[in-house]
């Protein structure tokens, strides 16, 4: 889970186009090396405008933070011989990555970072080890 402080801004964010959003969600899919890359067959990409009230409640996340993307599933660590398939997902949410980063090269660089941070929950990177290198 990314989720963030909210920072205070002097101006409101230019609304994006979904279609803008898509692309920079595409590119930072597209930057991924492999063998990393691989393990995205493995995971739904999902782009939505927030969080759900269940999200949040169920992931802590308090008035003052916010949530850019969410990992749900089971990460490749946990998988066993009798492991049944459930849908991994990865949530990118589109809202809250605009308002916080209204410069379109700070945008790409948090939703490279959230795809990053999403991915490495798929393979078993907990966050305090994220935090770790960088990636919290």
């Amino acid at each position: 889970m990314a989720k963030r402080r909210r920072g205070t801004r002097r101006t409101r964010p230019r609304p994006a186009h979904h279609e803008r959003f898509e692309v920079l969600v595409g590119e930072a899919l597209d930057s991924i090396p492999q063998p990393f890359a691989a393990a995205l067959d493995e995971v739904a990409i999902v782009i939505a405008d927030e969080p759900s009230a269940e999200q949040i409640r169920e992931n802590g996340i308090e008035p003052d933070e916010t949530l850019y993307g969410l990992y749900e599933g089971v990460p490749r660590t946990e998988w066993g011989a009798d492991w049944a398939p459930i849908p991994n997902k990865i949530t990118l949410f589109r809202l809250p990555l605009e308002e916080d980063f209204a410069d379109p090269e700070e945008l790409a660089d948090e939703v490279w970072a959230t795809v990053i941070h999403e991915l490495a929950h798929h393979l078993g990177i907990d966050d305090s080890r994220l935090e770790e290198l960088g990636l919290d």
